[in-house]
Parts: structure tokens; C-alpha cells; sequence
């Protein structure tokens, strides 16, 4: 077989694996609609997205998700506000701080948190973490808003200090170089020079990281307190889509409201998920465009 034969039969697989990659993920999506809009045939689409109440077992039923949209909204917010500093400065100090030995460290530490399960920081969060925020701040209890955002934060900080670390470590080193060579010290090169340049993987980073917040299932299940009602602190427990779709989806009669109720938010959810990745693609291209332009 001659070097020309064997290119073609190598394109020709991987296209063909790429082509099964995408229609595996088109017939999922169309699971997914087909299964969550007959929904829509009991109550409106306004009714479904804003309805305060989710009482799918009640005579009437009521399927509103407005509370599970903000919890999921409240505690990917504030997963990331925790997330983003401690991903983005252990991000800084890996690649351009950190001496040799410690920066390989401190790498595999952070890829060991990436591939530690989610039921672990749930379980951490349920057995330790709530009965000390309960004694701590005297509240009713400790499964809420601010638990599940710090294991939600703990599972983003490793998505967005690696993708971080691999944009300022693309960062190319004329910049760093000219930047010494006019004066400034190491942090205002940091500061000024790398992260401005790096700028569009950092946001891609940030971006990625909300959506691996807000699409987590099993750390919300266990910490969040699994209250569908809009929370009036960050004390207060609430339930997020992935948590609702996970504790009822096992309960609910096949082709039943609440079967068809679930299945539409898992599409919401869906929405909201590639709606981050395409904000995240734009943004990346957007810094991408103006840093090639300015440096």
C-alpha cells in the first residue's frame, strides 16, 4: 500500500468518525426535543419559563421552572465568582511565576482535582461542609446556596486554571522580552504584556467554567437543598434544573406532563449551555482579532 493510499484511508476514517460524532449528538438533540415540547400542548411556553411553581404531582399540575432557572443561575453566579480569582491567579503563578519543580507540582495537583468525581465533593459538601455551616452561622441547614457554589467552584477552578495556563503559556516570548527590554519589571509585564495577549483564552476559560457549573448534576443534588422556591438569601436551598431533572426523572410516568415537563428542561438547560459555549467561541475569536491587531 503506497503512503498516497494510506492518507486517503486515514482522511476518509476520520471524517467518517467526525461525521458519527455529529449525528450521534443530532439524534440526541432530536430525542431531546421531541421528547420536551408536547409539553407545550398543556400550558405556554410564557406559563412553562416563568411560572414560579413546580408542582408536577399536584391535581392540577404545575410545571413552572422559573425558581429552578434561578437557582441555577444564583449558584453558577457565585461558583464562578469564587472560581475565576483562584483559577485565574493559580493560572498566573503556574506559568510564569512558579520555579520548575513547584509548577509540576502544583499542575498535577490541579489535573487530580479535574478528574476527581463529582459524588466526592457532593459527599464532602453534604458530611462536612453543611453540618459546619449549619453550627457555624445557626441556620436551619447547611444544604444551600453557598454550599453548592463553593463545590461547584471547587469543580470549575481546575477547567479554568488549565485552560488559563495553556493561553499564557502560548503567550509568545518577543512580547515578554520586549516588554523586559523597555524596563518594566516581571508583574507589570504580567499584568500589562501576557494576560491582555492571553486574553481570549482566559475568557474562553471563564466562559467554559460557567458552563461546567451550571450543567453539573450530582453536586447539586446533594448539597443544594432541593428547594423549588425562588431563595430569599444565599442561606436558602434551592433546586437547579440538573438536580430536578436527576431526583424526578425516575419518578415520572413515561409520556406523562411531568415526563414531557423534564424532558423540556433539560432543552432550557441545553439552550443555556450552548448559549455559553457560543459566547465563549465569539469572545475567543472577538480578543483573538483585537490582540493580533494591538501587540
Amino acid at each position: 500500500m503506497t503512503s498516497k493510499a494510506r492518507e486517503i484511508i486515514i482522511k476518509n476514517l476520520f471524517a467518517l468518525l467526525a461525521f458519527i460524532s455529529v449525528l450521534l449528538l443530532g439524534l440526541i438533540v432530536l430525542f431531546l426535543f421531541r421528547e420536551g415540547l408536547p409539553i407545550f400542548k398543556q400550558i405556554s411556553m410564557a406559563q412553562f419559563l416563568f411560572g414560579s411553581a413546580w408542582y408536577p404531582t399536584y391535581d392540577p399540575p404545575e410545571y413552572g421552572i422559573w425558581s429552578l432557572i434561578v437557582g441555577s443561575v444564583i449558584v453558577t453566579v457565585l461558583s464562578c465568582l469564587i472560581a475565576v480569582p483562584f483559577g485565574l491567579l493559580s493560572a498566573i503563578y503556574i506559568s510564569e511565576i512558579a520555579p520548575a519543580g513547584i509548577k509540576e507540582i502544583l499542575k498535577s495537583v490541579i489535573e487530580l482535582l479535574a478528574g476527581l468525581p463529582s459524588v466526592v465533593l457532593g459527599f464532602f459538601g453534604m458530611v462536612i461542609l453543611a453540618p459546619w455551616m449549619q453550627e457555624t452561622f445557626d441556620l436551619p441547614t447547611g444544604l444551600n446556596i453557598v454550599n453548592a457554589s463553593l463545590m461547584l467552584a471547587v469543580m470549575a477552578i481546575p477547567t479554568i486554571s488549565s485552560i488559563s495556563e495553556d493561553a499564557l503559556y502560548a503567550v509568545s516570548r518577543d512580547f515578554k522580552e520586549a516588554s523586559y527590554a523597555l524596563g518594566a519589571t516581571k508583574y507589570e509585564t504580567i499584568v500589562k504584556v501576557v494576560i491582555p495577549a492571553a486574553l481570549s483564552g482566559i475568557s474562553t476559560a471563564v466562559i467554559l467554567g460557567m458552563s461546567r457549573a451550571i450543567g453539573e448534576t450530582m453536586v447539586v443534588l446533594m448539597v443544594a437543598g432541593g428547594s423549588a422556591a425562588i431563595p430569599r438569601g444565599i442561606f436558602d436551598s434551592v433546586r437547579p434544573m440538573p438536580a430536578s431533572i436527576a431526583a424526578e426523572m425516575g419518578e415520572a410516568a413515561f409520556g406523562s406532563g411531568h415526563y414531557h415537563a423534564l424532558f423540556a428542561t433539560g432543552i432550557v438547560l441545553f439552550i443555556i449551555t450552548l448559549a455559553f459555549n457560543l459566547i465563549a467561541d465569539h469572545i475567543s475569536n472577538r480578543f483573538k482579532e483585537e490582540g493580533s491587531g494591538t501587540l
